[in-house]
Protein backbone atom coordinates (compact mmCIF):
# COMPACT_ATOMS: atom_id res chain seq x y z
CA UNK A 1 0.00 0.00 0.00
CA UNK A 2 1.39 3.41 -0.94
CA UNK A 3 2.21 6.14 1.52
CA UNK A 4 -0.46 8.36 -0.08
CA UNK A 5 -3.19 5.93 1.04
CA UNK A 6 -2.63 5.27 4.75
CA UNK A 7 -5.14 2.99 6.40
CA UNK A 8 -6.02 0.75 9.29
CA UNK A 9 -6.42 -2.64 7.67
CA UNK A 10 -8.94 -4.98 9.31
CA UNK A 11 -8.98 -8.74 8.91
CA UNK A 12 -10.41 -11.46 11.11
CA UNK A 13 -9.26 -14.90 12.14
CA UNK A 14 -11.85 -16.83 14.10
CA UNK A 15 -12.89 -14.70 17.06
CA UNK A 16 -9.91 -12.34 16.67
CA UNK A 17 -9.83 -9.07 14.74
CA UNK A 18 -6.45 -8.02 13.35
CA UNK A 19 -5.82 -4.30 12.92
CA UNK A 20 -2.70 -3.32 10.96
CA UNK A 21 -1.40 0.24 10.87
CA UNK A 22 -0.45 0.71 7.23
CA UNK A 23 1.27 3.99 6.40
CA UNK A 24 4.79 3.22 5.17
CA UNK A 25 7.55 3.81 5.91
CA UNK A 26 6.91 4.55 9.61
CA UNK A 27 3.15 3.94 10.06
CA UNK A 28 2.58 7.51 11.22
CA UNK A 29 -0.89 8.62 12.26
CA UNK A 30 -3.10 10.93 10.22
CA UNK A 31 -6.46 12.42 11.11
CA UNK A 32 -8.13 9.95 8.76
CA UNK A 33 -6.42 6.87 10.21
CA UNK A 34 -7.23 7.95 13.76
CA UNK A 35 -10.90 8.36 12.85
CA UNK A 36 -10.76 5.02 11.05
CA UNK A 37 -9.31 3.32 14.12
CA UNK A 38 -12.06 4.71 16.34
CA UNK A 39 -14.78 3.65 13.91
CA UNK A 40 -13.38 0.16 13.42
CA UNK A 41 -13.08 -0.46 17.17
CA UNK A 42 -16.64 0.74 17.70
CA UNK A 43 -17.82 -1.59 14.94
CA UNK A 44 -15.97 -4.49 16.54
CA UNK A 45 -17.72 -3.77 19.83
CA UNK A 46 -21.05 -4.49 18.13
CA UNK A 47 -19.79 -7.72 16.55
CA UNK A 48 -20.65 -10.51 19.01
CA UNK A 49 -18.33 -12.90 17.17
CA UNK A 50 -15.19 -10.87 18.02
CA UNK A 51 -13.66 -11.52 21.44
CA UNK A 52 -10.18 -10.01 21.00
CA UNK A 53 -8.08 -7.87 18.70
CA UNK A 54 -4.41 -7.71 17.75
CA UNK A 55 -2.86 -4.39 16.74
CA UNK A 56 0.38 -4.33 14.77
CA UNK A 57 2.30 -2.27 12.22
CA UNK A 58 3.04 -3.01 8.59
CA UNK A 59 6.67 -3.78 7.77
CA UNK A 60 9.61 -4.91 9.83
CA UNK A 61 11.08 -1.67 11.22
CA UNK A 62 8.21 0.32 12.71
CA UNK A 63 5.23 -0.47 14.86
CA UNK A 64 4.41 3.23 14.60
CA UNK A 65 6.42 6.45 14.79
CA UNK A 66 3.38 8.39 16.01
CA UNK A 67 2.23 11.68 14.52
CA UNK A 68 3.71 13.20 11.38
CA UNK A 69 5.31 16.39 12.74
CA UNK A 70 4.67 18.19 9.46
CA UNK A 71 1.09 18.52 10.68
CA UNK A 72 2.24 20.77 13.54
CA UNK A 73 4.97 22.75 11.74
CA UNK A 74 2.71 25.77 11.13
CA UNK A 75 2.06 26.29 14.85
CA UNK A 76 -1.69 26.45 14.17
CA UNK A 77 -3.56 25.98 17.46
CA UNK A 78 -6.72 24.97 15.63
CA UNK A 79 -4.89 22.10 13.95
CA UNK A 80 -3.40 21.12 17.32
CA UNK A 81 -6.82 21.10 18.99
CA UNK A 82 -8.34 19.05 16.19
CA UNK A 83 -5.55 16.47 16.14
CA UNK A 84 -5.40 16.11 19.91
CA UNK A 85 -9.15 15.49 19.92
CA UNK A 86 -9.04 12.74 17.28
CA UNK A 87 -5.98 11.16 18.93
CA UNK A 88 -7.79 11.05 22.26
CA UNK A 89 -11.04 9.74 20.83
CA UNK A 90 -9.29 6.97 18.88
CA UNK A 91 -7.10 5.70 21.68
CA UNK A 92 -9.84 5.98 24.30
CA UNK A 93 -12.06 3.90 22.02
CA UNK A 94 -9.30 1.30 21.92
CA UNK A 95 -8.96 1.36 25.71
CA UNK A 96 -12.72 0.84 26.00
CA UNK A 97 -12.85 -2.06 23.52
CA UNK A 98 -15.08 -4.63 25.20
CA UNK A 99 -12.79 -7.55 24.40
CA UNK A 100 -9.06 -8.01 24.96
CA UNK A 101 -6.62 -5.94 22.91
CA UNK A 102 -3.03 -7.07 22.35
CA UNK A 103 -0.35 -4.85 20.81
CA UNK A 104 2.22 -6.73 18.73
CA UNK A 105 5.09 -4.23 18.84
CA UNK A 106 7.13 -5.28 15.82
CA UNK A 107 9.55 -2.34 15.78
CA UNK A 108 9.96 1.26 16.88
CA UNK A 109 7.02 2.55 18.95
CA UNK A 110 7.49 6.30 19.32
CA UNK A 111 5.20 9.04 20.58
CA UNK A 112 1.67 8.29 19.43
CA UNK A 113 2.96 4.89 18.35
CA UNK A 114 3.70 4.01 21.96
CA UNK A 115 0.54 5.70 23.19
CA UNK A 116 -1.64 3.41 21.04
CA UNK A 117 0.18 0.40 22.51
CA UNK A 118 -0.43 1.82 25.99
CA UNK A 119 -4.14 1.96 25.15
CA UNK A 120 -4.14 -1.81 24.61
CA UNK A 121 -4.65 -4.31 27.41
CA UNK A 122 -1.44 -6.27 26.78
CA UNK A 123 1.81 -5.51 24.96
CA UNK A 124 4.17 -8.03 23.34
CA UNK A 125 7.40 -6.56 21.94
CA UNK A 126 10.05 -7.98 19.66
CA UNK A 127 13.58 -7.99 21.03
CA UNK A 128 14.80 -5.27 18.65
CA UNK A 129 11.89 -2.90 19.41
CA UNK A 130 12.52 0.46 21.03
CA UNK A 131 9.97 2.64 22.81
CA UNK A 132 9.85 6.33 23.71
CA UNK A 133 7.60 9.33 24.32
CA UNK A 134 9.90 12.03 22.88
CA UNK A 135 7.32 14.79 22.40
CA UNK A 136 9.04 17.24 24.77
CA UNK A 137 12.14 17.15 22.53
CA UNK A 138 10.10 19.00 19.89
CA UNK A 139 8.13 21.30 22.20
CA UNK A 140 5.06 19.08 22.50
CA UNK A 141 3.68 16.57 25.01
CA UNK A 142 1.98 13.16 24.83
CA UNK A 143 -1.68 14.15 24.48
CA UNK A 144 -3.34 10.80 23.77
CA UNK A 145 -3.17 9.25 27.22
CA UNK A 146 0.60 8.84 27.38
CA UNK A 147 1.25 10.78 30.58
CA UNK A 148 -1.46 8.86 32.43
CA UNK A 149 -1.23 5.35 30.98
CA UNK A 150 2.55 5.18 31.15
CA UNK A 151 2.67 6.33 34.77
CA UNK A 152 -0.04 3.83 35.68
CA UNK A 153 1.89 0.95 34.13
CA UNK A 154 5.47 1.70 35.15
CA UNK A 155 5.20 4.15 38.04
CA UNK A 156 5.86 7.86 38.27
CA UNK A 157 9.64 7.58 38.31
CA UNK A 158 10.04 5.72 35.04
CA UNK A 159 7.28 7.76 33.42
CA UNK A 160 9.24 10.90 34.30
CA UNK A 161 12.47 9.42 32.97
CA UNK A 162 10.83 8.63 29.65
CA UNK A 163 8.71 11.77 29.26
CA UNK A 164 10.71 14.47 31.07
CA UNK A 165 14.20 13.17 30.28
CA UNK A 166 13.42 11.74 26.87
CA UNK A 167 14.77 8.30 27.72
CA UNK A 168 14.31 5.65 25.03
CA UNK A 169 13.91 2.05 26.18
CA UNK A 170 14.88 -1.18 24.51
CA UNK A 171 12.56 -4.15 24.80
CA UNK A 172 14.42 -5.87 27.62
CA UNK A 173 14.25 -2.78 29.84
CA UNK A 174 10.59 -2.25 28.91
CA UNK A 175 9.90 -5.79 30.11
CA UNK A 176 11.84 -5.21 33.33
CA UNK A 177 9.80 -2.16 34.31
CA UNK A 178 6.43 -3.55 33.25
CA UNK A 179 5.88 -1.49 30.11
CA UNK A 180 5.45 -4.71 28.11
CA UNK A 181 4.35 -8.12 29.31
CA UNK A 182 6.49 -10.25 27.00
CA UNK A 183 9.51 -9.99 24.70
CA UNK A 184 9.88 -12.35 21.75
CA UNK A 185 12.46 -12.80 18.98
CA UNK A 186 12.35 -10.57 15.92
CA UNK A 187 9.45 -11.40 13.65
CA UNK A 188 7.45 -13.29 16.27
CA UNK A 189 5.35 -10.59 17.97
CA UNK A 190 2.31 -11.10 15.77
CA UNK A 191 2.17 -14.88 16.20
CA UNK A 192 2.65 -14.51 19.97
CA UNK A 193 -0.06 -11.85 20.17
CA UNK A 194 -2.43 -13.93 18.04
CA UNK A 195 -1.85 -16.97 20.24
CA UNK A 196 -2.69 -14.95 23.34
CA UNK A 197 -5.74 -13.40 21.68
CA UNK A 198 -6.98 -16.86 20.73
CA UNK A 199 -6.78 -17.89 24.38
CA UNK A 200 -9.48 -15.32 25.04
CA UNK A 201 -11.96 -17.46 23.08
CA UNK A 202 -11.74 -20.04 25.87
CA UNK A 203 -13.17 -17.45 28.27
CA UNK A 204 -16.74 -16.24 28.42
CA UNK A 205 -16.80 -12.93 26.51
CA UNK A 206 -19.45 -11.65 28.93
CA UNK A 207 -17.19 -12.43 31.88
CA UNK A 208 -14.15 -10.92 30.16
CA UNK A 209 -15.98 -7.66 29.50
CA UNK A 210 -17.12 -7.41 33.12
CA UNK A 211 -13.66 -8.26 34.49
CA UNK A 212 -11.98 -5.73 32.22
CA UNK A 213 -14.39 -3.03 33.40
CA UNK A 214 -13.59 -3.79 37.03
CA UNK A 215 -9.82 -3.89 36.53
CA UNK A 216 -9.75 -0.57 34.69
CA UNK A 217 -11.97 1.17 37.23
CA UNK A 218 -9.18 0.56 39.73
CA UNK A 219 -7.17 3.25 37.99
CA UNK A 220 -9.39 6.06 39.18
CA UNK A 221 -11.71 4.73 41.87
CA UNK A 222 -10.95 3.51 45.39
CA UNK A 223 -11.22 -0.22 46.05
CA UNK A 224 -14.02 0.35 48.54
CA UNK A 225 -16.28 1.64 45.77
CA UNK A 226 -15.38 -1.13 43.31
CA UNK A 227 -15.88 -4.15 45.58
CA UNK A 228 -19.68 -3.73 45.71
CA UNK A 229 -19.70 -3.35 41.91
CA UNK A 230 -17.65 -6.53 41.61
CA UNK A 231 -20.39 -8.44 43.43
CA UNK A 232 -23.09 -6.70 41.40
CA UNK A 233 -21.50 -7.63 38.09
CA UNK A 234 -21.00 -11.20 39.32
CA UNK A 235 -24.73 -11.55 39.99
CA UNK A 236 -25.47 -9.80 36.68
CA UNK A 237 -23.70 -12.58 34.78
CA UNK A 238 -26.55 -14.87 35.80
CA UNK A 239 -28.71 -12.98 33.31
CA UNK A 240 -26.47 -14.24 30.48
CA UNK A 241 -26.64 -17.50 28.55
CA UNK A 242 -22.87 -17.77 28.82
CA UNK A 243 -23.02 -18.20 32.59
CA UNK A 244 -25.17 -21.33 32.37
CA UNK A 245 -23.22 -22.61 29.38
CA UNK A 246 -19.88 -22.16 31.11
CA UNK A 247 -20.80 -23.90 34.34
CA UNK A 248 -22.58 -26.76 32.61
CA UNK A 249 -19.79 -27.24 30.07
CA UNK A 250 -17.32 -27.60 32.92
CA UNK A 251 -19.52 -30.07 34.77
CA UNK A 252 -20.09 -32.07 31.57
CA UNK A 253 -16.37 -31.98 30.73
CA UNK A 254 -16.85 -30.37 27.33
CA UNK A 255 -15.79 -27.17 25.60
CA UNK A 256 -18.13 -24.24 26.19
CA UNK A 257 -20.05 -22.81 23.24
CA UNK A 258 -20.12 -19.08 23.95
CA UNK A 259 -22.80 -16.83 22.44
CA UNK A 260 -21.52 -13.55 23.94
CA UNK A 261 -24.73 -12.80 25.68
Amino acid sequence: MSQSNPSIELTTEGHVAILTMSNPPANTWTKDTLIDLKNKVNELNSNKNIYALVLTGEGEKFFSAGADLNVFASGDKGVAADMSRVFGEAFEALTNFTGVSVAAINGYAMGGGLEVALACDIRIAEEQAQMALPEAKVGLLPCAGGTQNLAWLVGEGWAKRMILCGERLKADKALQIGLVEEVVPQGESFSAALKLANQVSEQSPSSVAACKTLIQKGRHQPMASILPLERELFVGLFDTQDQQEGVNAFLEKRRANWVNG
